[in-house]
């Protein structure tokens, strides 16, 4: 099975560990978003959309076909855009605690308001371990980690499109929603909403889990991920 897997704002290391647990059985591609990861943002890609056509592109020029794309977070929204593309190589798509969707009474947390601890206050069902203090780490760290932040805020200053929860409408392969239930940026209510926006979506919750399931419960998604996308191909 043909997997593209596609990391939120937090960059491609949030993705890494997790790429290499499927890699076990799977063929992987892991890119990293242009602007992300101490990389170059080309001018004019701007937006999630633009992501997307960008892997279409990608996934033409590497001929890979019945791929299932993985989404967290943005990476979700780009897994989405993707579908809606209507690209013949992607067969399914797991969006893992994305975003990009408005949802009255539900929205998502004004990511670029917070300091890294209370990101990962609400990242987090145990952000303990996984708090990190950025003025300790190295210079070059810090500017990776300013880097990607300033990039998310060029492809998505607000985390939603307004236009997007409509056009779920139209993603024609199979989808599955995964959720963390201590997700605070984006809570399970958020998660549900945005499974029953596309046509025939599946959704699950994982136990004791938040933002990034890849690290906090990488055998729990990976798990769910087998279970979902084992055949690697669309429903019959």
């Amino acid at each position: 099975m043909n997997i593209l897997l596609l990391h939120g704002g937090g960059g491609p290391q949030t993705v890494a560990a997790f790429g290499e647990l499927l890699s076990a059985d799977h063929h992987v591609v892991v890119p990293t978003h242009p602007g992300f990861g101490g990389t170059p943002r080309p001018d004019h890609l701007t937006t999630v959309a633009g992501l997307a056509q960008h892997y279409a592109e990608l996934l033409d020029e590497l001929d890979l076909d019945e791929v299932v794309v993985i989404g967290n977070s943005i990476g979700g929204w780009i897994a989405a855009e993707l579908a809606l593309l209507g690209t013949d190589r992607v067969s399914r798509i797991i969006l893992v605690d994305a975003v990009g969707i408005e949802v009255a009474d539900h929205p998502v947390v004004d990511f670029f308001a917070l300091d890294f601890p209370s990101i990962a206050k609400l990242s987090y069902f145990d952000p303990e371990t996984f708090r990190i203090d950025p003025s300790a780490l190295p210079p070059a760290a810090q500017a990776v980690l300013a880097g990607n932040r300033a990039t998310l805020a060029v492809y998505a200053t607000s985390m939603t499109d307004p236009t997007l929860r409509d056009r779920l409408a139209g993603i024609k392969v199979p989808a599955h929603v995964i959720w963390g239930d201590s997700d605070q940026i984006v809570g399970p209510e958020y998660g549900r909403a945005f499974a029953e926006a596309i046509p025939g979506a599946t959704f699950e919750v994982l136990a004791e889990t938040g933002h990034l399931p890849q690290l906090e419960s990488p055998q729990l998604l990976l798990s769910a991920v087998r279970r979902v996308a084992g055949d690697g191909g669309r429903d019959a």
